[in-house]
Protein backbone atom coordinates (compact mmCIF):
# COMPACT_ATOMS: atom_id res chain seq x y z
CA UNK A 1 0.00 0.00 0.00
CA UNK A 2 1.53 3.52 -0.74
CA UNK A 3 1.65 6.43 1.22
CA UNK A 4 2.23 8.88 -1.48
CA UNK A 5 0.07 11.67 -1.99
CA UNK A 6 -1.15 12.99 -5.06
CA UNK A 7 0.17 16.06 -6.77
CA UNK A 8 -2.94 16.49 -8.66
CA UNK A 9 -2.73 19.95 -11.41
CA UNK A 10 -6.40 21.53 -11.23
CA UNK A 11 -7.74 23.82 -14.19
CA UNK A 12 -10.12 25.68 -13.50
CA UNK A 13 -13.64 25.72 -15.94
CA UNK A 14 -14.14 28.85 -17.21
CA UNK A 15 -17.77 29.57 -16.83
CA UNK A 16 -19.70 27.09 -14.74
CA UNK A 17 -22.89 25.66 -15.86
CA UNK A 18 -24.40 24.96 -12.48
CA UNK A 19 -26.16 28.07 -12.86
CA UNK A 20 -28.38 26.52 -15.72
CA UNK A 21 -28.60 22.70 -14.35
CA UNK A 22 -32.31 21.89 -13.36
CA UNK A 23 -31.63 19.84 -10.50
CA UNK A 24 -35.42 18.88 -10.19
CA UNK A 25 -35.19 17.28 -13.71
CA UNK A 26 -32.25 15.21 -13.54
CA UNK A 27 -31.79 12.06 -15.67
CA UNK A 28 -29.47 9.56 -14.45
CA UNK A 29 -26.19 9.83 -16.20
CA UNK A 30 -27.22 12.80 -18.42
CA UNK A 31 -25.83 15.79 -16.62
CA UNK A 32 -22.12 15.93 -16.12
CA UNK A 33 -20.09 18.30 -13.60
CA UNK A 34 -17.86 20.99 -14.91
CA UNK A 35 -14.87 19.24 -14.33
CA UNK A 36 -13.11 15.74 -14.66
CA UNK A 37 -10.45 14.30 -13.44
CA UNK A 38 -7.66 12.12 -16.04
CA UNK A 39 -4.64 10.49 -15.67
CA UNK A 40 -1.93 8.24 -17.60
CA UNK A 41 -0.22 5.08 -17.42
CA UNK A 42 3.15 4.72 -19.32
CA UNK A 43 6.50 3.16 -18.59
CA UNK A 44 5.19 1.11 -15.31
CA UNK A 45 3.98 3.91 -13.70
CA UNK A 46 0.62 6.23 -13.09
CA UNK A 47 1.75 9.72 -13.71
CA UNK A 48 -0.20 12.99 -14.80
CA UNK A 49 -2.89 13.41 -12.99
CA UNK A 50 -4.66 16.14 -13.66
CA UNK A 51 -8.60 17.82 -13.04
CA UNK A 52 -9.56 19.49 -16.49
CA UNK A 53 -13.04 21.04 -17.57
CA UNK A 54 -15.14 18.35 -18.74
CA UNK A 55 -14.64 18.09 -22.24
CA UNK A 56 -13.83 15.67 -24.78
CA UNK A 57 -10.83 13.42 -25.37
CA UNK A 58 -8.87 12.96 -28.37
CA UNK A 59 -7.75 9.43 -29.59
CA UNK A 60 -6.29 7.15 -32.15
CA UNK A 61 -9.18 5.24 -33.75
CA UNK A 62 -6.34 1.79 -33.42
CA UNK A 63 -6.52 2.49 -29.75
CA UNK A 64 -6.64 -1.22 -28.67
CA UNK A 65 -9.69 -0.74 -25.85
CA UNK A 66 -12.15 -0.01 -28.96
CA UNK A 67 -11.02 -3.28 -30.47
CA UNK A 68 -10.14 -5.52 -28.28
CA UNK A 69 -11.97 -4.37 -25.00
CA UNK A 70 -9.72 -3.49 -22.57
CA UNK A 71 -11.74 -0.87 -20.73
CA UNK A 72 -13.66 -1.63 -17.21
CA UNK A 73 -15.53 1.16 -14.93
CA UNK A 74 -16.49 1.69 -11.44
CA UNK A 75 -19.76 3.30 -9.55
CA UNK A 76 -19.86 5.33 -6.22
CA UNK A 77 -21.44 8.39 -4.70
CA UNK A 78 -20.98 11.34 -2.77
CA UNK A 79 -23.49 12.61 -0.52
CA UNK A 80 -23.99 16.38 0.54
CA UNK A 81 -24.48 16.01 4.97
CA UNK A 82 -27.04 18.08 6.40
CA UNK A 83 -24.32 20.53 8.28
CA UNK A 84 -22.82 20.85 4.67
CA UNK A 85 -19.95 18.38 4.98
CA UNK A 86 -19.31 16.00 2.02
CA UNK A 87 -18.62 12.22 2.04
CA UNK A 88 -18.51 9.21 -0.13
CA UNK A 89 -19.49 6.32 0.41
CA UNK A 90 -16.90 3.00 1.05
CA UNK A 91 -14.75 4.17 -2.17
CA UNK A 92 -12.02 1.55 -0.83
CA UNK A 93 -14.00 -1.14 -1.41
CA UNK A 94 -15.07 0.40 -4.79
CA UNK A 95 -10.67 0.80 -5.06
CA UNK A 96 -10.08 -3.24 -4.45
CA UNK A 97 -12.69 -3.95 -6.80
CA UNK A 98 -11.12 -1.54 -9.35
CA UNK A 99 -8.02 -3.68 -8.97
CA UNK A 100 -9.75 -6.93 -9.12
CA UNK A 101 -11.22 -6.25 -12.93
CA UNK A 102 -7.65 -4.71 -13.73
CA UNK A 103 -5.51 -7.65 -13.06
CA UNK A 104 -8.63 -10.04 -14.64
CA UNK A 105 -8.64 -7.90 -17.81
CA UNK A 106 -4.93 -7.91 -17.97
CA UNK A 107 -4.24 -4.09 -17.12
CA UNK A 108 -2.26 -2.12 -14.45
CA UNK A 109 -3.72 -1.83 -10.99
CA UNK A 110 -3.64 1.41 -8.67
CA UNK A 111 -3.12 2.14 -5.57
CA UNK A 112 -5.87 2.05 -3.87
CA UNK A 113 -4.68 5.04 -1.52
CA UNK A 114 -3.87 6.96 -5.17
CA UNK A 115 -7.30 5.69 -6.36
CA UNK A 116 -9.30 7.06 -3.14
CA UNK A 117 -7.53 10.46 -3.56
CA UNK A 118 -8.54 11.44 -7.13
CA UNK A 119 -11.79 10.35 -6.22
CA UNK A 120 -12.34 12.63 -3.20
CA UNK A 121 -9.63 15.59 -5.32
CA UNK A 122 -12.58 15.45 -7.65
CA UNK A 123 -15.43 15.44 -5.45
CA UNK A 124 -14.18 18.19 -3.32
CA UNK A 125 -14.06 20.38 -6.52
CA UNK A 126 -16.84 19.66 -7.47
CA UNK A 127 -18.81 20.12 -3.91
CA UNK A 128 -21.27 22.98 -4.86
CA UNK A 129 -23.11 19.95 -7.92
CA UNK A 130 -23.94 17.76 -5.02
CA UNK A 131 -27.62 17.87 -4.46
CA UNK A 132 -28.91 18.36 -1.40
CA UNK A 133 -32.90 16.49 -2.07
CA UNK A 134 -33.73 13.75 -0.65
CA UNK A 135 -32.50 10.29 -2.71
CA UNK A 136 -30.09 12.57 -4.41
CA UNK A 137 -26.35 12.26 -4.63
CA UNK A 138 -23.15 13.02 -7.11
CA UNK A 139 -22.62 9.83 -8.57
CA UNK A 140 -18.62 9.42 -9.82
CA UNK A 141 -17.72 7.53 -12.57
CA UNK A 142 -13.93 6.30 -12.92
CA UNK A 143 -13.08 4.29 -16.05
CA UNK A 144 -9.92 2.98 -17.39
CA UNK A 145 -9.19 2.00 -21.05
CA UNK A 146 -5.97 0.77 -23.12
CA UNK A 147 -4.75 3.63 -25.41
CA UNK A 148 -1.70 1.92 -27.36
CA UNK A 149 -2.46 2.71 -31.00
CA UNK A 150 -1.82 -0.23 -33.33
CA UNK A 151 -3.83 -3.61 -34.18
CA UNK A 152 -2.71 -6.40 -32.35
CA UNK A 153 -4.26 -9.61 -29.62
CA UNK A 154 -2.05 -8.15 -26.86
CA UNK A 155 -2.04 -6.13 -23.64
CA UNK A 156 -1.77 -2.54 -24.17
CA UNK A 157 1.05 -0.73 -22.50
CA UNK A 158 -0.11 2.53 -21.85
CA UNK A 159 -3.55 3.03 -20.14
CA UNK A 160 -5.66 6.35 -19.72
CA UNK A 161 -8.09 6.99 -16.28
CA UNK A 162 -10.97 9.36 -16.16
CA UNK A 163 -13.40 10.11 -13.93
CA UNK A 164 -16.39 11.76 -14.22
CA UNK A 165 -19.44 12.98 -11.91
CA UNK A 166 -23.03 13.49 -12.48
CA UNK A 167 -25.87 14.92 -10.22
CA UNK A 168 -28.48 11.89 -10.26
CA UNK A 169 -31.81 11.31 -8.49
CA UNK A 170 -32.87 7.63 -7.93
CA UNK A 171 -32.91 5.64 -10.19
CA UNK A 172 -35.23 3.10 -10.29
CA UNK A 173 -38.72 5.19 -9.29
CA UNK A 174 -41.12 2.20 -9.37
CA UNK A 175 -40.99 -1.33 -8.06
CA UNK A 176 -39.80 -3.83 -10.98
CA UNK A 177 -40.92 -6.50 -13.00
CA UNK A 178 -38.21 -8.96 -13.40
CA UNK A 179 -38.06 -11.76 -15.84
CA UNK A 180 -35.91 -14.36 -15.44
CA UNK A 181 -33.65 -15.21 -18.39
CA UNK A 182 -33.13 -19.06 -19.09
CA UNK A 183 -31.74 -18.06 -22.81
CA UNK A 184 -28.82 -15.67 -23.15
CA UNK A 185 -26.42 -15.92 -20.96
CA UNK A 186 -24.54 -12.29 -18.86
CA UNK A 187 -21.39 -14.58 -18.06
CA UNK A 188 -20.27 -18.07 -17.71
CA UNK A 189 -17.86 -20.13 -14.84
CA UNK A 190 -14.27 -18.96 -16.33
CA UNK A 191 -15.28 -15.64 -17.60
CA UNK A 192 -15.13 -12.30 -15.99
CA UNK A 193 -18.98 -11.86 -14.89
CA UNK A 194 -16.83 -10.64 -11.66
CA UNK A 195 -15.19 -7.56 -13.48
CA UNK A 196 -16.88 -4.46 -14.28
CA UNK A 197 -15.92 -4.98 -18.11
CA UNK A 198 -17.50 -2.88 -20.18
CA UNK A 199 -18.08 -5.94 -22.66
CA UNK A 200 -20.24 -7.37 -20.15
CA UNK A 201 -22.46 -4.82 -20.09
CA UNK A 202 -22.51 -4.52 -24.06
CA UNK A 203 -23.79 -8.03 -24.29
CA UNK A 204 -26.52 -7.78 -21.94
CA UNK A 205 -28.31 -4.76 -24.10
CA UNK A 206 -29.89 -6.97 -26.62
CA UNK A 207 -31.87 -9.35 -24.23
CA UNK A 208 -32.47 -6.36 -21.81
CA UNK A 209 -33.98 -4.54 -24.60
CA UNK A 210 -35.99 -7.48 -25.64
CA UNK A 211 -37.19 -7.76 -21.78
CA UNK A 212 -38.11 -3.88 -21.57
CA UNK A 213 -40.07 -4.60 -24.96
CA UNK A 214 -42.50 -6.81 -23.35
CA UNK A 215 -42.98 -4.62 -20.60
CA UNK A 216 -40.48 -5.47 -18.03
CA UNK A 217 -37.86 -3.65 -15.98
CA UNK A 218 -35.16 -5.90 -15.68
CA UNK A 219 -33.84 -9.59 -15.85
CA UNK A 220 -32.59 -11.51 -13.49
CA UNK A 221 -29.50 -13.73 -15.06
CA UNK A 222 -29.50 -17.44 -14.38
CA UNK A 223 -26.27 -19.78 -14.62
CA UNK A 224 -25.01 -20.30 -17.87
CA UNK A 225 -24.81 -24.06 -17.48
CA UNK A 226 -28.02 -24.97 -17.03
CA UNK A 227 -30.54 -21.49 -16.07
CA UNK A 228 -31.88 -23.11 -12.77
CA UNK A 229 -30.22 -20.96 -10.78
CA UNK A 230 -30.34 -16.76 -9.88
CA UNK A 231 -27.33 -14.78 -10.17
CA UNK A 232 -27.68 -11.06 -10.57
CA UNK A 233 -30.51 -7.99 -11.90
CA UNK A 234 -28.95 -6.20 -14.93
CA UNK A 235 -28.47 -3.15 -12.50
CA UNK A 236 -27.84 -4.79 -8.70
CA UNK A 237 -27.04 -7.63 -7.21
CA UNK A 238 -30.38 -9.47 -6.46
CA UNK A 239 -31.29 -9.96 -2.69
CA UNK A 240 -34.29 -12.07 -1.33
CA UNK A 241 -35.92 -12.19 2.43
CA UNK A 242 -36.93 -16.41 2.38
CA UNK A 243 -38.19 -17.79 5.50
CA UNK A 244 -36.93 -14.84 7.41
CA UNK A 245 -33.65 -15.18 6.27
CA UNK A 246 -31.39 -12.58 3.75
CA UNK A 247 -30.65 -15.31 0.97
CA UNK A 248 -28.14 -14.26 -1.86
CA UNK A 249 -26.22 -15.64 -4.43
CA UNK A 250 -22.84 -15.87 -3.34
CA UNK A 251 -19.90 -14.51 -5.43
CA UNK A 252 -17.80 -15.99 -7.64
CA UNK A 253 -16.44 -15.87 -11.29
CA UNK A 254 -19.79 -14.71 -12.49
CA UNK A 255 -21.24 -12.48 -10.27
CA UNK A 256 -20.10 -8.98 -9.07
CA UNK A 257 -19.37 -8.67 -5.39
CA UNK A 258 -21.40 -5.30 -5.19
CA UNK A 259 -20.62 -2.53 -2.09
CA UNK A 260 -24.18 -2.43 -1.75
CA UNK A 261 -24.62 -5.91 -1.31
CA UNK A 262 -21.79 -6.32 1.09
CA UNK A 263 -23.46 -3.64 3.45
CA UNK A 264 -26.51 -5.04 2.82
CA UNK A 265 -25.39 -8.14 4.47
CA UNK A 266 -23.54 -5.97 7.08
CA UNK A 267 -26.61 -4.67 8.15
CA UNK A 268 -28.60 -7.32 7.99
CA UNK A 269 -25.89 -9.55 10.76
CA UNK A 270 -25.90 -6.13 12.46
CA UNK A 271 -30.16 -6.52 13.34
CA UNK A 272 -29.52 -10.16 14.41
CA UNK A 273 -30.77 -11.85 10.66
CA UNK A 274 -29.15 -14.89 9.66
CA UNK A 275 -27.31 -14.24 6.31
CA UNK A 276 -27.13 -17.49 3.43
CA UNK A 277 -24.62 -16.24 0.85
CA UNK A 278 -25.26 -19.35 -1.62
CA UNK A 279 -26.66 -20.90 -4.74
CA UNK A 280 -30.40 -20.11 -5.09
CA UNK A 281 -32.43 -21.60 -7.37
CA UNK A 282 -35.44 -20.72 -9.37
CA UNK A 283 -37.74 -23.33 -8.13
CA UNK A 284 -36.87 -22.35 -4.38
CA UNK A 285 -37.92 -18.68 -5.13
CA UNK A 286 -41.00 -19.01 -6.84
CA UNK A 287 -41.71 -21.81 -4.28
CA UNK A 288 -41.51 -19.29 -1.73
CA UNK A 289 -43.58 -16.24 -3.40
CA UNK A 290 -46.86 -18.97 -3.52
CA UNK A 291 -45.95 -20.32 -0.27
CA UNK A 292 -45.60 -16.94 1.63
CA UNK A 293 -41.77 -17.82 2.97
CA UNK A 294 -40.89 -14.83 -0.11
CA UNK A 295 -41.69 -12.24 2.07
CA UNK A 296 -38.94 -9.14 0.27
CA UNK A 297 -37.33 -9.14 -2.54
CA UNK A 298 -35.02 -6.22 -3.65
CA UNK A 299 -31.97 -5.65 -6.16
CA UNK A 300 -28.91 -3.74 -4.00
CA UNK A 301 -26.38 -1.54 -6.04
CA UNK A 302 -24.78 1.71 -6.02
CA UNK A 303 -27.17 3.46 -8.60
CA UNK A 304 -29.98 1.37 -8.07
CA UNK A 305 -29.41 1.66 -4.02
CA UNK A 306 -32.23 -0.16 -2.61
CA UNK A 307 -35.03 -1.88 -5.70
CA UNK A 308 -37.73 -3.40 -4.67
CA UNK A 309 -39.03 -6.46 -6.83
CA UNK A 310 -42.83 -5.84 -7.61
CA UNK A 311 -43.23 -9.12 -9.78
CA UNK A 312 -41.84 -12.17 -10.93
CA UNK A 313 -41.99 -13.93 -14.53
CA UNK A 314 -40.94 -17.01 -15.01
CA UNK A 315 -41.78 -18.40 -18.88
CA UNK A 316 -44.57 -16.49 -19.17
CA UNK A 317 -46.28 -17.19 -15.59
CA UNK A 318 -46.18 -13.87 -13.27
CA UNK A 319 -45.65 -14.16 -9.67
CA UNK A 320 -46.92 -10.75 -7.64
CA UNK A 321 -45.51 -10.01 -4.56
CA UNK A 322 -46.67 -8.23 -1.85
CA UNK A 323 -46.60 -4.50 -1.48
CA UNK A 324 -43.26 -2.75 -1.55
CA UNK A 325 -44.61 -0.04 1.09
CA UNK A 326 -45.47 -2.83 3.33
CA UNK A 327 -42.46 -4.58 3.58
CA UNK A 328 -40.40 -4.22 6.82
CA UNK A 329 -37.41 -5.33 5.82
CA UNK A 330 -36.01 -3.10 2.44
CA UNK A 331 -37.82 -0.21 3.64
CA UNK A 332 -35.86 -0.18 7.07
CA UNK A 333 -32.70 -0.96 4.65
CA UNK A 334 -33.39 1.93 2.66
CA UNK A 335 -33.90 4.31 5.18
CA UNK A 336 -31.23 3.34 7.43
CA UNK A 337 -28.89 3.52 4.44
CA UNK A 338 -30.17 6.93 3.41
CA UNK A 339 -29.69 8.21 7.02
CA UNK A 340 -25.92 7.20 7.19
CA UNK A 341 -25.34 8.05 4.33
CA UNK A 342 -26.17 11.29 4.67
CA UNK A 343 -24.73 11.53 8.03
CA UNK A 344 -27.65 11.68 10.15
CA UNK A 345 -27.35 8.72 12.46
CA UNK A 346 -24.11 7.42 13.46
CA UNK A 347 -21.54 5.76 10.94
CA UNK A 348 -20.11 2.83 13.72
CA UNK A 349 -18.49 0.80 10.60
CA UNK A 350 -16.64 3.89 8.97
CA UNK A 351 -18.14 3.73 6.11
CA UNK A 352 -18.28 7.46 4.95
CA UNK A 353 -15.13 8.82 3.93
CA UNK A 354 -15.16 12.69 4.37
CA UNK A 355 -14.17 15.02 1.77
Amino acid sequence: MTTETLDIKITKSAQSRLAQTDFSKLVFGHTFTDHMLVADYADGEWKNFEIVPYGEIGMSPAISSLHYGQAFFEGLKAYKHADGQVSVFRPDKNAARFNKSAERLCMPVMPEELFVQSIAALVDVERDWIPTADNHSLYIRPVMFATDPFLGVVPSKTYKYVILTCPVGPYFSKPLRVKFETTFTRSAEGGFGYAKAAGNYGGAMLPTRRAIEEGFDQLIWTDAKEHLYAEEMGAANVMFLLDGKLVTPSTRDTILDGVTRDTVIAMAKDWGITVEERRISITEILEGARSGKLTDAFGAGTAATIAPVGAFNFEGEEYTLSDPATREFSNRLFNTLNDLRYGLIADTHGWNYMV
